[in-house]
């Protein structure tokens, strides 16, 4: 197919046309990278721009509170809906097909009249935008089994980034040219990556040869949590992890924007770029479970995560303090995330996309935890108490890791 030597590096075996074996090359997993990140950052976009919208609109402040609840929930219902397609469906088709939807979605949102008509359209939005999920299950059922940590860890390298990223540069793009502007962007840029990747990602894929009843595919998805102890074990590390993400990232811009720094939001959102060193950083971790060491990076990886909060803790008298402990934490984070989707991804790889999907599920309840429990306990006992509350996450990861971790 033309195009597909821009992806696949080599082709292993023969060159039977019945089931080639494509090989990613380095430019393969950068561009599966910046998919996934442009598509996660989506979910992510509205949350400086929430006061705006609600202006423009006439939205009362609960109703645009509601804004970045829907997104979420439509995020978690994709998760557990639309992921597991990809063990039925050529990937290839369906990637393309959920990213020209979300070009759809995203420029519904943009040229939003009503409430009604936003709130749907950022509904749809999170719900489409896990074709990062997607991708990330394509991208790794595509690498050699050798080196799969390796290309999940810079895959969701992109993904992190793209979390990171995604405030700043709406707040950015909405000062220059309006809120509405961001959801434009992000729907030329979907598009683009849907015309490219549709060029270059390989059409041969065996979930494509499974004909297996989308009812049965749901279940199968709870059966396989039933059955493997080491996907439960892993998909609460990834609760607890993504808790503790959530606890700093959903609370820290309350004491930033207080006495005695009174930041700005374009500034407080520059922080993310602070969190992305931490991010690329950890795509190392990759590396490390290529080579048998998924255990102690896990162990390593808890034991930093609860250790950036003492640093954090003194965010109100040192920007240094918080500077380090953002690292630390997000370091910890992508290790830790990188190990977890490695190791379920190999458990069976033919339902790849049911078990990063299900997976995901609760990195999804971990996020709205930490949010909900953060911002509720800073306005009651400051920042001291959400430093706390992540620790407590952390703690609990790291001793869940001790007693009872797997011994991979």
């Amino acid at each position: 197919m033309s195009g597909d030597g821009e992806v696949v590096a080599a082709r292993c075996g023969t060159r039977s046309e019945e089931s080639p074996a494509p090989v990613l090359s380095r430019g393969a997993i950068i561009l599966f990278a910046v998919a996934c990140g442009a598509a996660v950052a989506n979910v992510y976009f509205s949350q400086p721009l929430l006061v705006t919208m609600g202006h423009d609109l006439a939205m009362s402040p609960g109703l645009v509170g509601s804004v970045v609840t829907l997104t979420h929930v439509g995020y978690g219902l994709g998760l557990f809906f639309l992921v597991p397609l990809g063990d039925m469906a050529d990937r290839r088709r369906l990637v393309v097909a959920q990213l020209l939807l979300l070009v759809v979605a995203l420029i519904a949102v943009a040229t939003a009249r009503t409430a009604g008509m936003l709130l749907a359209g950022m509904a749809a939005t999170g719900l489409l935008a896990v074709v990062t999920q997607t991708l990330v299950a394509f991208a790794a059922s595509l690498a050699p089994p050798a080196g799969r940590g390796r290309v999940v860890g810079v895959v969701t390298s992109g993904v992190v980034i793209g979390i990171l990223l995604a405030r700043t540069a709406s707040g950015l793009l909405a000062d220059l040219a309006g809120w509405r502007s961001v959801y434009l962007a992000s729907a030329s840029l979907t598009a683009l990556l849907a015309l490219i990747l549709s060029r270059v990602l390989p059409r041969h894929s065996e979930a494509a040869q499974k004909n297996l009843p989308y009812g049965e595919l749901l279940r199968s998805t709870v059966t396989l949590f039933a059955r493997e102890r080491l996907l439960r074990l892993r998909a609460v590390f990834g609760l607890l992890i993504f808790a503790a993400f959530s606890t700093l990232w959903s609370s820290v811009a309350l004491p930033l924007s207080e006495a005695p720094y009174f930041l700005s939001h374009s500034a407080i959102g520059a922080l993310g770029l602070i969190g992305v060193v931490g991010a690329l950083a950890a795509a190392a971790a990759g590396r490390l479970n290529d080579r048998g060491l998924s255990r102690r990076t896990t162990g390593i990886a808890l034991a930093l995560l609860a250790a950036s909060w003492m640093p954090l803790s003194f965010t109100r008298g040192s920007l240094w303090a918080l500077f380090a402990g953002v690292i630390l934490l997000d370091l910890a984070v992508q290790a830790v995330h990188v190990t977890n989707q490695t190791l379920i991804y190999a458990l069976h790889p033919e339902a790849g996309s049911r078990l990063i999907g299900g997976y995901m599920v609760f990195y999804s309840i971990g996020s709205a935890t930490g949010a909900i429990a953060a911002t509720s306990l800073y306005t009651v006992a400051g920042w001291g108490a959400v430093c706390a509350l992540g620790a407590g996450f952390s703690c609990l990861g790291l001793a869940l890791w001790a007693v009872c971790g797997d011994r991979r």
